[in-house]
């Protein structure tokens, strides 16, 4: 199952490195594209949970890693302003 890394930029600036277990994430986040920060979230969330439902339909177990990866997500936007922006810079 193909992995992706995906780097994003969070309204601060920061640059975050994020990691994906399919391609599933490439049908809800597009490189170059900025989101509204709960636009940002809800995409990252169903694109994770996305991919971690097929490494369980491969392996009989969920994605530790995207499950982590999201959760990481959510901890940061809830600290950012609600009118936030976040921009995914890459894919590969």
């Amino acid at each position: 199952m193909p992995e992706v890394r995906f780097t994003i930029r969070w309204p601060d600036g920061t640059e975050e490195s994020c990691y994906s277990p399919s391609t599933a994430i490439t049908h809800h986040l597009e490189a170059g594209c900025t989101y509204p920060l709960t636009e940002f979230v809800e995409r990252a969330r169903t694109g994770l949970n996305e991919a971690s439902d097929r490494v369980a339909a491969k392996f009989g177990f969920a994605c530790s890693s995207a499950l982590d990866q999201l959760a990481k997500i959510e901890t940061t936007a809830a600290a950012q302003p609600a009118d936030a922006k976040v921009t995914c810079l890459s894919m590969s």
